[in-house]
């Protein structure tokens, strides 16, 4: 049987400050030396805030519909 897996997007779950900061530090407490996991968070971190300052821009748009 062959397993099929989805592509996981973390900033789909970025919704507020609040959840970018709980995101943070979990990915300090995982990253441990590896400065290049730490770099990859802060990226999907910038595109987190991004999608939300394009939504507070436009109401009317679905988040899902910006992140894709």
């Amino acid at each position: 049987m062959t397993e099929h897996f989805t592509r996981w997007d973390s900033t789909e779950f970025l919704k507020t400050e609040e959840d970018i900061g709980h995101y943070l530090e979990a990915c300090r407490d995982e990253a441990g030396d590896d400065p290049a996991f730490i770099a990859k968070a802060l990226g999907r971190v910038a595109k987190a805030r991004e999608t939300l300052k394009t939504l507070d821009n436009q109401p009317s748009q679905s988040r899902t519909d910006t992140v894709r």
